[in-house]
């Protein structure tokens, strides 16, 4: 009934379809910390979590961080997208797209590829918009351009 009378060879071809299909379940699930809820820690997830309680801590999802309007973070917060509606006490990275809704306080550095604050929203700290192709393509140069840097303040003393 629940696979033990499989052919060994069954069996592991079956294991290998229910991994592929177990990591496509992971990044649809939604983890919830509900209102009047605590936690102290980080949290990390490959889904998307949604926070209407109150985290102290380091919030990390694959997919998407989702703060409703009385959601509370005291930490950092690295996703692909997030929409903030509750408060947000550290840096907010979001790689993709991060909405700022009308209800939100921000107090920290915010960046994001794109951002759209509605009005009414409040951010109290530096926004920063990144460029993923941008910076990879600096990343070299910069790194080409450092390294002839000293050579050229070498031989200027000398």
């Amino acid at each position: 009934m629940f696979g033990r009378d499989r052919k060994p060879s069954q069996v592991s071809g079956t294991v290998m379809k229910d991994n592929q299909a177990g990591q496509q379940a992971r990044d649809g699930v939604i983890s919830i910390i509900g209102p009047g809820m605590r936690v102290v820690g980080d949290c990390i997830t490959e889904g998307t979590l949604r926070i209407e309680g109150v985290v102290e801590g380091t919030v990390r999802a694959g997919k998407a961080v989702v703060i409703g309007k009385d959601g509370v973070v005291n930490g950092d917060i690295t996703t692909q997208d997030a929409v903030i509606g509750g408060r947000v006490v550290g840096t907010i990275v979001a790689d993709s797209r991060l909405e700022l809704q009308a209800t939100c306080l921000i107090e920290g550095e915010v960046q994001a590829r794109r951002i759209k604050l509605d009005e009414g929203g409040r951010v109290d700290g530096s926004m920063k918009m990144i460029d993923n192709t941008t910076a990879k393509t600096e990343t070299p140069a910069g790194k080409a351009a450092g390294s002839a840097v000293p050579e050229k303040a070498i031989a200027g003393k000398g």
